[in-house]
């Protein structure tokens, strides 16, 4: 199984010192963030999608075994909620592929007020099919009552995987698989090793080829660090 690790995000002021070195001009974080961990997920394209130039210029500063996953715009996921959401969707892909085959996961997370309606999403699965899309695609579901096996199967039939995401408020008890990759997004405040060593097994028990594992961002800079022991540990 190919393990990517990284952390929500690289461009943090905090880091410096903990992560970064304090002399490092914030040109060259991604580069070497880059030379320490696998991938990285992009949260800023939720707001807005970088200009096309800016993702080629991030693919050249990062060697060819790292993966940028990207968050999908809120135009999709939040304003049109997945409805009509065509145009949109199109030049979200035609945009990423520039990334070439640095390109990872695109993820598709949904408002935490939208409750299941699973025509909604198959109609959107079916818009996803009949585009040229060259990226696996996650969707992270807020509501719980998207813990549904239909949609589970909905998902499996595209080959999409569920994002799950441990949190200190909401434990993550169990991984659910729906394609042949998984993706997972680690964001309790604090992992303990035996806590890493845990999830490296559950994570490995999987029937996946491969995985994308996300820590969360916080001040004193332990997410790298999480990532760094985590793909030791796996």
């Amino acid at each position: 199984m190919d393990l990517w690790a990284g952390t929500s995000g690289f461009a943090f002021d905090e880091w410096k010192g903990s992560f970064y070195p304090e002399d490092l001009p914030a040109a060259g974080r991604l580069r070497y963030y880059a030379e320490r961990l696998s991938t990285v997920e992009i949260n800023n394209t939720f707001y807005r999608l970088p200009r096309a130039s800016m993702l080629q210029g991030w693919a050249e500063q990062v060697p060819a075994r790292f993966r940028f996953a990207l968050k999908a715009s809120q135009k999709i996921t939040h304003f049109r909620r997945l409805v009509g959401a065509e145009d949109e969707t199109a030049y979200l892909f035609r945009t990423v592929a520039v990334l070439g085959e640095r390109l990872g996961p695109v993820l598709f997370g949904l408002p935490p007020n939208l409750k299941l309606d699973l025509p909604r999403l198959e109609a959107f699965l079916d818009l996803l099919a009949r585009e040229t899309v060259a990226a696996p695609v996650a969707f992270e579901f807020r509501h719980p009552s998207w813990q549904d096996d239909a949609v589970y199967a909905a998902l499996a039939a595209r080959g999409c995987a569920l994002c799950q995401a441990d949190t200190d408020e909401a434990p993550l008890a169990a991984l659910v698989p729906t394609a042949s990759w998984g993706y997972l997004r680690l964001r309790r405040s604090e992992y303990a090793e035996a806590d890493l060593a845990r999830w490296a097994a559950a994570v490995r028990a999987q029937p996946w080829r491969e995985a994308y594992l996300y820590f969360k961002h916080e001040e004193g800079g332990g997410g790298p660090r999480d990532a760094e022991r985590f793909l030791a540990l796996a």
